[in-house]
């Protein structure tokens, strides 16, 4: 290897020299301290071991981790010392890395890396330089034996003269090694508070400091705070070496020595605070880390939270219950009428005695008011800041483009929010937002529902002299859609009545369609006196044609008075399940009534007729499947517990009948119904 530009070598019996090309590998730096070690047994230069491993290591960690090429590593000793040499095959000068008084703002893994490596090897070595060849560059350094040497003219100074008389030597080998060695307990819970104390206590043995400190703000609202002491504290009257900790934000911290500013304290000092500053640095990612994954979850909980309400006014009251304390002092969720105006709908605050003067503050008028500042970030659509009393800020609420309100967030009192917890809040107020809009849909939804199925069933039954008519109707529980159960009561034109209860195949807007469709067939040609046959047959006609590929079962009695106060009752079935024959005579319910056929499954059906006479008292109990398939768990309801339920109810009045008929059927499972359920009561009440 040329060394034009290094140490001179004579080259003589008493020189031993090795030349190692090592890969650049993490590996590599034990290599090179194990030649130099045999080097030095060869040569009996034990005395230099500790600076020789030192400055190699340094030397060679530095190359493999810029040049990321192989290194040729050559150790040559004499009588006199020791010289290694590690070349590295990189194009370009050597990294220019400034010896004593650092810029510690600067980026904290440059400082890691730069200026570490030769201020040991300045301070160690007797010679040192660098190397330039086609193939690449290299660093050398000279040890020289331990004994009498000449002095260096940029040898360290001792301590000038100090008022308390304290004094420091040169720091040691060992010393350096010992201080650069110094690592957290990986096992710690905290480990930074003993790895600070450690690394303090060190640098000011190191230094002769009577005192030192380290102090850290973590950004968390409690200011500066002692992260590690040694000796008494430093005082303002004496020297001070003060050192920025090289964080970002929201961490600033400072190491502060009190010790005199020779020519290595300050280097020393500023070596400490990088290597504490690396750790902190870690110290703050892992927060942050755990931070956001703390928010993650939070707002996976608000979300589902919110997501299992569909009612206004409580997914509102929510909001603010999930905001304090966690995110702010108070909350406030403001929701925009159809004029624009805003209006209060739910409020909290951590300390529920400052309701009153929060409510009061939210409704106090002005241009400077929270209202004025409201009323900005819902026209907007930007966040905008609330000044004194109640600092903080408030979010729009935004939906699907709609503008619902405003989420209003007070800060605690100790710290401001820092932008984590701006843009979690953000992010609940578009969930919270997202989850109003979706409530309000729902509602609406299901107003819509209920409004249309009213439409399909009687507001009220007839009132007729001798007969008695009851109905009970329960719509799915927890849905807005519209069911295909209905029920009527229609008049007919030779003073009978026609009672009719079905059931159309599924749900929604189109089963809702085909059912007025059925009911107002029905009415029609029951009101133009048709024959129950040929009401039937020109409804099944109807359904195959226009009932969208829909079916309906369903039941017709018609009903007028008889012989005796009886009532005849001629009943047709279509697909129907058959009603309860209950005798207020007493004995067993009885099923009765022939199957017919469904409507609008084929083009043709049947449908046999059966002529009922009720006796007073007696009653006809007509329902859907809603009421026989209600389940709990794997057990249906079933027809036999309604004929069972409804035996005990003879001479009853038909009110009576239907009502507990349906507090049965609904108590037989505490789940909410799945289908929709009617039931029909028919009762002579002749006396």
């Amino acid at each position: 290897m040329s060394a034009a530009v290094g140490p001179t070598r004579d080259g003589g019996p008493e020189e031993h020299i090795r030349r190692v090309r090592l890969p650049a590998d993490r590996r590599t730096p034990a290599a090179a301290r194990a030649v130099v070690r045999s080097v030095l047994a060869e040569a009996n230069l034990d005395g230099l071991l500790n600076e020789a491993l030192l400055l190699t290591t340094e030397l060679s960690t530095n190359a493999v981790e810029h040049a990321r090429t192989e290194l040729d590593i050559e150790v040559s000793a004499d009588s006199s010392g020791l010289t290694v040499t590690v070349s590295d095959f990189a194009s370009g000068p050597v990294d220019e890395l400034t010896v004593g008084v650092r810029n510690v703002a600067t980026d904290i893994t440059e400082v890691a890396e730069r200026g570490r490596g030769l201020l040991l090897v300045d301070h160690f070595a007797s010679r040192w330089g660098t190397t330039y060849l086609p193939s690449g560059k290299g660093v050398w350094f000279r040890l020289e034996r331990p004994g009498p040497q000449p002095a260096r003219p940029d040898d360290f100074a001792p301590p000038t003269g100090r008022s308390d008389g304290r004094h420091a030597s040169v720091p040691s080998a060992g010393a350096m090694s010992a201080l650069m060695q110094i690592s957290p307990d990986p096992y710690a819970e905290d480990p930074l508070p003993d790895f600070a104390t450690s690394l303090l206590t060190r640098v000011a043995e190191m230094v002769g400091a009577a005192g030192g400190m380290v102090r850290l703000d973590r950004g968390d609202g409690h200011g500066p705070q002692a992260l590690a002491r040694y000796g008494r504290q430093p005082r303002p009257g004496n020297d001070l070496l003060r050192v920025p900790l090289a964080v970002h934000r929201p961490y600033a911290g400072e190491l502060e020595l009190d010790a005199a500013p020779t020519a290595y304290a300050r280097p020393l000092a500023v070596l400490t605070a990088e290597r504490l500053s690396l750790h902190l640095e870690n110290d703050r990612l892992r927060r942050a880390d755990v931070r956001r994954q703390a928010w993650l979850t939070f707002l996976a909980e608000a979300s589902e939270l919110l997501a299992q309400s569909l009612d206004v006014e409580l997914t509102m009251a929510l909001v603010p219950q999930l905001v304090v304390p966690r995110l702010g002092q108070w909350c406030a969720v403001h929701t925009t009428d159809e004029w624009g105006r805003l209006r209060l709908a739910a409020a909290s605050h951590a300390d529920e005695s400052m309701l009153p003067q929060l409510h009061a503050t939210l409704r106090e008028a002005g241009p400077d008011s929270v209202q004025a500042r409201l009323r900005e970030a819902s026209r907007n659509g930007t966040q905008t800041p609330l000044g004194a009393p109640m600092e903080g800020f408030a979010v729009p609420l935004i939906a699907r483009g709609q503008r619902l309100g405003t989420l209003a967030v007070g800060r605690h009192q100790r710290h401001r929010h820092d932008p984590d917890e701006i843009a979690v809040l953000e992010d609940v107020a578009r969930r919270a937002a997202l989850a109003i809009e979706n409530a309000r849909i729902h509602a609406e939804r299901r107003r819509v529902a209920q409004t249309l199925q009213q439409s399909l069933l009687p507001p009220v039954l007839p009132v007729v002299d001798g007969i008695g008519f009851a109905a009970e109707y329960v719509p799915t529980g927890g849905d807005a859609e519209v069911g295909g159960d209905f029920y009527d009561v229609v008049p007919m034109p030779d003073d009978r009545w026609l009672v009719v209860i079905g059931d159309v195949s599924g749900k929604g807007v189109q089963a809702a369609a085909v059912t007025g469709l059925v009911r107002d067939v029905i009415r029609v040609l029951a009101g133009d006196g048709k024959p129950l046959p040929e009401v039937l047959s020109r409804l099944n006609e109807t359904l195959v044609e226009r009932g969208a590929g829909r079916y309906c079962t369903l039941a017709l009695a018609a009903v007028g008075p008889g012989e005796d106060g009886q009532l005849d009752v001629g009943l047709h079935l279509a697909g129907h399940d058959r009603p309860v024959l209950v005798r207020a005579a007493g004995g067993p319910a009885t099923f009765v009534g022939t199957g017919g056929t469904a409507l609008g499954l084929l083009d043709a059906i049947t449908s046999p007729t059966l002529d009922i006479a009720l006796d007073p008292g007696d009653c006809l109990v007509f329902y859907t499947d809603g009421v026989t398939e209600r389940r709990r768990g794997r057990e249906l309801f079933g027809t036999g517990r309604l004929r069972d339920a409804a035996a005990p109810l003879a001479g009853y009045s038909a009110d009576v009948v239907a009502a507990r008929l349906r507090a049965t059927a609904i108590n037989f499972s505490v789940e909410a119904p799945r289908d929709d359920i009617a039931i029909l009561v028919l009762r002579n009440d002749a006396v």
